[in-house]
């Protein structure tokens, strides 16, 4: 484990590492920027729940008072979901000024991964990973997410990347970078609200023990570098691909439109499609969160078993 000065791992978190029980860490993003209040508080404390019962330790991460935070309180988390968007959105290259200036900041994919690299965390569930953006070719808008998935040994377990980006370009993207993208139950890539994309993955795993395994003989060969698992969103949950899209498409010219770029884009979009589909999309957020949370719970518990 990277001795990190700045680094606090919560006491249970800690014990849990030490003693090599399966941990998984979680983003805070989601509860800051990724829904209103209450609902983001009661949907971050559902998910730790939902890792408890499934035989692992729950790691909320993000920065509180210039600290990097590996396991939050329930008042930590209280905290960041009613101050919501007024917390800094962290990315790779916020994070040394916002522990300067011992300031908070809520992790994204990107920061959630480096941080649970500090503190020895393997496995990490999230909704769903940034990539390229439509129309990257000439705004060169590509999320930080692909590059850290390519350099930090932390697999991800998300329901795939979100269709308001350019999917096709994003897996070019994570190959060019040599990260493996599995689909769990699908030859498929999914798309976050939607189980289809049109897009195959590199190669379909379905068991927990199977991903693990995979994983672990992958930092065995001492490959640099995480693996990104795709897992689609419940069927019963899962949007009408003709309706997400329409409101996808639609968000997206208005942000063109009013010139909205960079980190700003994806709040404003999530943001949109839930007006566009009456609230649907966010019930469909967070039913895939919970069934990521599952699948990572149950992977880290099979590569504890694989470590011991």
């Amino acid at each position: 484990m990277m001795l990190n000065k700045y680094l606090d791992i919560a006491p249970e978190v800690k014990k849990a590492l030490d003693e090599g029980r399966p941990v998984v860490a979680l983003e805070s993003t989601i509860i800051s920027h990724g829904m209103p209040y209450p609902q983001n508080v009661e949907t971050a404390l559902q998910v730790e729940k939902i890792i408890r019962e499934c035989g692992a330790t729950p790691a909320t991460i993000a920065i509180i008072g210039g600290r990097l935070k590996a396991g939050l309180n329930e008042s930590e988390i209280d905290y960041l979901g009613k101050t919501g968007a007024g917390v800094t959105k962290a990315s790779r290259r916020d994070l040394p000024v916002l522990v300067a200036r011992k300031a908070d900041g809520a992790t994204t994919v990107t920061t959630t991964m480096m941080i649970a690299a500090m503190a020895g965390i393997k496995i990490f569930a999230t909704g769903g990973i940034g990539g390229v953006h439509r129309g990257a070719e000439t705004t060169m808008d590509i999320s930080a997410d692909l590059e850290e998935l390519a350099q930090t040994p932390v697999m991800v377990v998300c329901a795939g990347a979100k269709s308001i980006l350019d999917l096709g370009l994003t897996l070019e993207y994570l190959e060019t970078k040599g990260v493996t993208v599995l689909g769990y139950g699908t030859d498929e890539l999914p798309a976050f609200y939607t189980r289809k994309s049109g897009f195959g993955v590199d190669y379909r795993m379905d068991t927990p023990t199977q991903l693990a395994e995979a994983f672990h003989v992958k930092q065995e060969l001492g490959l640099k570098g995480g693996m990104l698992v795709t897992n689609p969103i419940p069927e019963e949950y899962s949007m009408d691909h003709e309706v997400i899209n329409k409101a996808i498409d639609d968000a997206v010219a208005e942000a063109a439109e009013k010139g909205i770029h960079g980190k700003e884009t994806t709040p404003f979009l999530l943001a949109k499609i839930k007006e566009l589909t009456g609230g649907d999309s966010l019930d469909s957020n967070i039913q895939l969160v919970y069934n990521n949370a599952r699948l990572a719970a149950a992977t880290a518990c099979e590569l504890s078993r694989l470590e011991k």
